[in-house]
C-alpha cells in the first residue's frame, strides 16, 4: 500500500540509497534488506534499477553493495550550487545595501528562471520573490542578461520550442523584439525586465561567470517601478553588473570582453 502522496518504490530505494551512504566499506544484500525491512528479493530488485541508473555498484568480489558515481554526481552538483549561493551572499547583500532594493541570484533551469537566493530590501513595500519562484526567460531580467550570451540560433530556438509569454502589456510579443532586446543587452551589459512579468515591478540583471566560461547564472535588483524609474536604470545596471564581474571573479570566473 503506497502512502498519499508518496511512491513507495521511490522511498525504499531512497532509503537504500541512505543505507549504502552510510557504510562506505560496502553493505551486504542481506544487511541492506534487514536494515530496510524489506524481503530479500525486493532488496535485490530495487539496487539492480539503482545500479543500472549508476546510483548503486555492486562489488562481486566482496559481494557488497556501494553508492554509484551518479550519485555522488548527483551531491557535487548539490554541492556545487551551495558554494554558488554562498559565495554570491556577500554580494547580494552589499547590492541590496547600495541600492535600497531587493537583490536576487538566479539561474536557468529546463527553460525557465529560478530565483535561488535573495536578500529582501529594507523598504516596507519591497518586489519579494521567494527562492524557487520560476519566471519565463524572457519575461525576466535574470532570464534575458543569461540568454544573451548564447548564440542567436539558440535564442530562436528556445523562442520557436517555449514561445513567449504576454504577460503585461510591455512583455516581449514577437522574436523581432527579442532580437531587439538581446542587441540592447548585448551592448550596455546588462538586462531589464521593464514590467514584462508583474506589472509595477522593474529587474535590472547581469550575468554571473563560472571558471568554465559559461554563465552560471546572473544577479539582479528588483523594485517598484516608481523607485526604480527610467532615469534610474542605466546606473543600478551598471552597478549591477560591476558586482556580478566581481563575484564572477571571486569564484574563479572571467568575464568576456565585450
Amino acid at each position: 500500500m503506497e502512502s498519499t502522496g508518496t511512491v513507495q518504490s521511490v522511498d525504499r530505494a531512497l532509503g537504500l540509497l541512505e543505507l549504502m551512504a552510510a557504510q562506505p566499506e560496502g553493505t551486504r544484500l542481506s544487511d541492506l534488506a534487514r536494515a530496510a525491512a524489506l524481503p530479500t528479493s525486493t532488496a535485490h530488485r530495487l539496487l539492480t534499477t539503482l545500479e543500472r541508473r549508476g546510483f548503486a555498484q555492486f562489488d562481486p568480489v566482496n559481494t557488497t553493495w556501494h553508492v554509484g558515481r551518479r550519485a555522488w554526481a548527483v551531491g557535487v552538483s548539490f554541492s556545487r550550487w551551495q558554494s554558488f549561493v554562498a559565495a554570491a551572499m556577500p554580494f547580494l547583500r552589499r547590492l541590496r545595501d547600495e541600492t535600497r532594493e531587493t537583490a536576487n541570484l538566479g539561474v536557468l533551469e529546463e527553460g525557465e528562471v529560478i530565483t535561488v537566493a535573495q536578500v529582501e530590501s529594507r523598504e516596507i513595500i519591497r518586489a519579494i520573490a521567494p527562492p524557487g519562484g520560476r519566471a519565463p526567460v524572457m519575461n525576466s531580467g535574470m532570464g534575458k542578461a543569461i540568454a544573451a550570451t548564447w548564440p542567436d540560433a539558440a535564442i530562436e530556438e528556445l523562442v520557436a520550442r517555449q514561445g513567449l509569454r504576454p504577460l503585461t502589456r510591455r512583455s516581449l510579443r514577437s522574436m523581432d523584439d527579442v532580437r531587439r532586446e538581446i542587441a540592447l543587452i548585448r551592448a550596455r551589459g546588462y538586462a531589464c525586465d521593464d514590467e514584462e512579468f508583474t506589472p509595477g515591478m522593474r529587474c535590472v540583471a547581469a550575468v554571473v561567470w563560472s571558471p568554465s566560461g559559461e554563465p552560471v547564472g546572473a544577479i539582479s535588483v528588483s523594485a517598484l517601478a516608481g523607485r526604480l524609474g527610467e532615469a534610474d536604470i542605466a546606473a543600478t545596471g551598471a552597478r549591477v553588473r560591476s558586482l556580478a564581474a566581481e563575484l564572477t571573479t571571486a569564484m574563479g570566473g572571467t568575464t568576456p570582453e565585450a
